[in-house]
């Protein structure tokens, strides 16, 4: 007897409920569904994860930083609102899950995109760029808009049934909440976005960054979600910490082997990171700037505490006040 192949998909997952519903249409006719979920600095895959957990649904997590950043420095679509690069975002990522559909033995691509829900990224010349731009066009079947868009060949060669995918399109979200009902899912999170890119702070951080380095680790990277951000110069860059949360983590991205980390003696304070060092006069600046932010007392010489990759030393500046440090913000 001949075993005819089980169908499966490979489908992008962020964990929101556009991502389940689309998994569920699909495993409803029988299909087997798996999801990639991708992370960067900009991105995690925890809400994917738990999705993957609720729903039954096996997920694979895929760091894509490395190919992601010299996209994101270039984009070809230029950025949305912010540092967001939206459309060759989700180019890349259906390039590179295509990419896996060998290893995952699944027949084509799907995700959850919903046609008119993103006034950017999801308009239907934005849906075909990124099909096309993809390496993969004829392989992506968004089951939430199908019948709203072209026939894919997905459909034309029947590897799903078109009449039992759906049509939604818009920025009502009433349709996906009536379908959640349907499929009995009740966990899943709000819509609202989790990349770092569309914030308006840090775009301008990252910005910076791009404006300044050729070369960027991913600490710096992950750096730029914490703390007030100073441009000292061209060259150096300075990090304080805005509470005790902030203190943590940016000690915790500190490199000993490369960097300096900055703490007030004997008074409390914030911490100071300049990422890759400086020269005195600048490691004096940046002390001078900590000790503004800190309970120091005003106008009064005070001892700060520098370790980096040759050792600690301690440098005694006069604390700057805030309004004498507005300018350097990158805010």
């Amino acid at each position: 007897m001949v075993h005819q192949k089980k169908i499966k998909a490979l489908g992008l997952c962020s964990g929101g409920l556009d991502s389940i519903l689309s998994a569920l249409v699909l495993k409803h006719q029988g299909i087997d569904v798996v999801w990639v979920a991708f992370e960067t600095p900009f991105f995690s895959a925890e809400k994917a994860r738990k999705a993957s957990i609720n729903n039954g649904i096996p997920l694979i997590v895929k760091n894509i930083t490395e190919p992601y950043m010299p996209m994101l420095k270039n984009p070809p679509c230029g950025y949305g609102k912010n540092m967001n690069p939206c459309m060759d975002c989700h180019a890349l990522m259906f390039r590179i899950a295509g990419e896996m559909m060998g290893e995952t033995e699944s027949d084509f691509l799907f995700s959850g995109e919903v046609l008119g829900q993103r006034p950017m990224s999801q308009k239907r010349n934005s849906l075909r760029y990124v099909e096309k731009n993809s390496g993969f066009d004829g392989y992506i079947l968004r089951p939430l808009s199908a019948r709203v868009l072209p026939e894919t060949p997905v459909e034309i060669k029947g590897l799903v049934d078109r009449e039992k995918l759906y049509g939604f399109s818009g920025r009502s979200r009433k349709p996906q909440m009536e379908l959640a009902e349907k499929f009995g899912v009740t966990d899943y999170p709000s819509p609202a976005g989790g990349c770092l890119l569309t914030d308006p702070g840090y775009a301008r951080r990252l910005k910076d960054l791009f404006d300044h380095q050729a070369k960027i680790a991913v600490p710096e990277l992950d750096l730029l979600a914490f703390g007030r951000h100073f441009r000292l110069n061209s060259e150096v860059k300075l990090i304080v910490g805005r509470n005790k949360e902030d203190n943590a983590r940016i000690l915790n991205l500190y490199r000993p082997d490369q960097d300096m980390a900055l703490k007030l003696k004997s008074i409390n304070g914030p911490v100071g990171l300049i990422p890759r060092g400086c020269e005195r006069p600048d490691i004096e600046e940046a002390a001078a700037i900590c000790a503004g932010y800190s309970k120091a007392p005003k106008n009064q010489p005070v001892p700060v505490c520098v370790t980096g990759p040759d050792g600690a030393f301690e440098v005694t500046v006069v604390p700057k006040s805030v309004s004498e440090v507005q300018g350097l913000l990158v805010y």
